[in-house]
């Protein structure tokens, strides 16, 4: 989710629009959700004026949903199996984190990021805005 906010946020040249189309479709279909380690990653880039980021995301409709004990002991489990299989830390935790909380507490993900969360997360329905089908 924190990609396609910052393709729509900056606008992304290359990414903007698909991520801004696959939104809209999102907040057409049900309610939108973003979690806190997404608020903190997309707040860095508004660190003079966060109030303003908080009008925005609500403006666009994006609720806050913190994550749960549950979702982050699923992300820790997640990126043990995931290390124990040779995975690097070039895979941060907030990743893990972001998907566990899809999987736990959302129905689906709005990612770019889908080879990562197919492979860690393949119960969770992952809408990547290159194919905006989110029935």
């Amino acid at each position: 989710m924190t990609t396609v906010l910052i393709d729509i946020l900056e606008p992304d040249p290359v990414f903007g629009e698909s991520s801004k189309e696959a939104l809209r479709r999102c907040l057409r279909k049900d309610y939108v959700v973003a979690c806190d380690i997404v608020w903190a990653e997309i707040a860095t880039a508004y660190q003079t004026d966060v109030e303003a980021l908080l009008v925005l995301l609500e403006q666009i409709g994006i609720g806050f949903s913190p994550l749960s004990q549950d979702s982050a002991l699923a992300a820790a489990r997640i990126w043990y199996a995931y290390r124990e299989k040779g995975g690097t830390r070039r895979r941060i935790a907030a990743d893990f984190l972001i998907g566990a909380h899809a999987f736990m507490q959302c129905d689906r993900l709005l990612s770019r990021d889908s080879g990562f969360f197919r492979e860690y997360f393949s119960d969770v329905t992952l809408i990547v805005p290159t194919s905006v089908d989110v029935t």
